[in-house]
């Protein structure tokens, strides 16, 4: 494993313990060159989701791009990183639980409104505004009225 401080390719693992119900292994190594620690997943490997984007091309779903979406959405809000990991967790078991080897991107984005709508409203429509790419404060404002009248 390669050290992210000084690219050391040798680590010594310190401590290990699974995560996620057993889904993943979560291991602190230590660099052997630098000393630095640092954490490492592992993860399953399974049969890869295929992403089918808005342009019909077609890329591997990438987990690590879900989260830093999400993150930049919730950017200054009280969301902490383990409740955005969490969801990404959710995401891509509900995704690996579907019989579907491809799945859209907008399925991907529906999922993650879903998700961000109950854990900050804020995160919701910050996501919503890139992802359905709403052109002026109008359409803005229509999916602000939507987001009140549900919790009326």
């Amino acid at each position: 494993m390669k050290c992210p401080f000084c690219s050391y390719e040798e680590s010594k693992v310190v401590d290990s313990r699974p995560t996620d119900e057993g889904e993943r292994i979560r291991r602190r190594r230590e660099c052997i060159s630098c000393g630095k620690r640092f954490t490492t997943y592992e993860i399953i490997e399974s049969v890869p989701i295929v992403v089918v984007k808005k342009d019909k091309s077609r890329q591997a779903f990438d987990r690590v791009k879900l989260f830093n979406g999400m993150l930049r959405a919730c950017e200054k809000r009280p969301v902490s990183i383990d409740q955005l990991e969490k969801v990404v967790v959710e995401i891509e078991t509900e995704l690996q639980n579907s019989l579907d080897r491809e799945v859209t991107s907008v399925h991907i984005g529906e999922l993650v409104m879903d998700k961000l709508k109950k854990l900050d409203e804020v995160a919701y429509v910050r996501f919503a505004s890139v992802y359905r790419q709403f052109k002026d404060i109008n359409t803005f404002m229509e999916e602000l009225t939507k987001l009140l009248a549900n919790e009326s």
